[in-house]
């Protein structure tokens, strides 16, 4: 290959990547806390939505659970895999109710696979925050209802 393609070929590589670096640069998207806008249930846990629409597709969203709540036993139809932010939160699988329960602290993981019945139980005097990923359209189904 002669210079002159080479310096060309280097040329309109170095455009497309600058391009492909301004692009990317363009879509950084922001989540500021104060300006979340929080969606409350009947049974006081709130979801802001970060990606996606949680009734119709995995999402992500912050959700605030008052201090003190637990859950009913419950299964979802889709995985949750969560990061505690705030507060101090417990889950357990059935089986494991009345067990030993390990107290997730902010920066801690928790990964509940789908169909797994559980409860969720926020253990803080303060209310419980987590970033939450769900790999499909969020429900909650009470064992009983549908479930062993």
């Amino acid at each position: 290959m002669n210079i002159g393609k080479l310096v060309g070929a280097a040329a309109v590589s170095i455009s497309v990547a600058s391009l492909t670096l301004s692009a990317q640069a363009e879509d950084i998207k922001l989540a500021i806390q104060p300006d979340l806008t929080w969606e409350t249930t009947p049974e006081g846990v709130a979801f802001a939505a970060l990606k996606g629409n949680r009734f119709s597709e995995s999402y992500m969203a912050m959700v605030r659970l008052p201090a003190g709540l637990v859950s009913p036993v419950h299964t979802k139809s889709s995985a949750m895999f969560g990061l505690i932010v705030s507060g101090e939160m417990v889950h357990l699988s059935e089986d494991g109710v009345g067990g030993k329960e390990v107290v997730l602290k902010p920066g801690d993981y928790y990964e509940i696979p789908a169909h797994l019945p559980h409860l969720s139980k926020c253990v803080s005097e303060a209310e419980c925050v987590t970033f939450l990923y769900q790999d499909g359209p969020f429900d909650f189904v009470p064992v009983g209802e549908g479930q062993k």
